[in-house]
């Protein structure tokens, strides 16, 4: 879906890329609300849900930074944006040229997504995920560093933002292949006592074991033979994909005679 024309283009140019090349980044943080307004504008209500604001912020994000790119105080520039504007559109669009930046060098925006991963705005926050997947392509062992990093900070955002990121979602369907890189780090997580990471813990492995049953019911196993709670709650967790085809085996491996998920309930025989 082509949601920039000539037109638009123009607009950008003159309300967005003018105003930030000469500093005025008010002016530029104005102009970038209105463009993700009009091009939000533009999808069609049955469309929304595939071409959503997350679509428009990446699209937008990525013109942008195709018509910065070479500027030498880009980073400069995007790091005055990203710190003066409020709201996950404007922000999140800043973000996106962020990451760009980040494929060439990422520890010149390794602040930015920590701030992010720790905003108390929620769809700050998934953006960040969905941005900082694009660095770690570019990256992947300087950002694996970091997400380490990340995993051992006292705040539960970073936390779960660590493994958030590591899911094999559609960007990191190449942990398939790989499932070390995202297990390496999230290993440091399985002892996790906050709920709001260890939900994203269990979240990742149960995703993990759609296509990587053997790896993650080896991790369950580990698990469960721990004795600790928390590693017996993503466990349990991680299982619940795996218990529709395979209840015994995973029921043995809980030590459990049932296992419950929401409505969906597992007797072992």
């Amino acid at each position: 879906m082509d949601l920039i024309d000539e037109r638009l283009e123009t607009e950008i140019e003159n309300d967005v890329v003018i105003p930030a090349l000469q500093w005025e980044t008010g002016s530029a943080m104005e102009g970038i609300g209105r463009i993700v307004d009009e091009m939000y504008s533009r999808i069609p209500g049955d469309k929304r849900t595939s071409y959503g604001i997350v679509h428009v912020i990446d699209t937008l994000s990525d013109h942008l930074y195709s018509c910065l790119k070479g500027e030498p105080s880009l980073l400069e520039i995007s790091s005055s944006l990203f710190q003066g504007s409020e709201g996950h559109r404007v922000k999140g669009v800043v973000l996106g040229i962020i990451a760009n930046l980040g494929i060439e060098d990422i520890h010149g925006v390794i602040p930015h997504f920590e701030s992010a991963a720790a905003s108390d705005d929620w769809n700050m926050r998934e953006l960040a995920q969905f941005f900082f997947r694009r660095v770690i392509k570019g990256h992947p062992e300087d950002a694996r560093k970091h997400l380490s990093s990340w995993s051992r900070s006292p705040d539960p955002m970073l936390r779960r933002f660590v493994a958030e990121t590591l899911r094999p979602v559609k960007e990191n369907k190449w942990f398939y292949k790989e499932p070390e890189y995202p297990l390496s780090v999230l290993r440091g997580l399985f002892r996790e006592h906050n709920s709001y990471p260890r939900t994203s813990i269990g979240n990742n492995l149960s995703d993990l074991s759609k296509k990587l049953p053997e790896i993650v019911l080896k991790i369950v196993e580990e698990l469960a033979a721990t004795g600790n709670r928390d590693s017996y709650w993503i466990a349990y967790r991680a299982c619940r994909n795996m218990v529709k085809e395979r209840p015994e085996k995973v029921m043995r491996l809980l030590g459990v005679n049932e296992y419950k998920y929401k409505k969906r309930r597992y007797v072992l025989k």
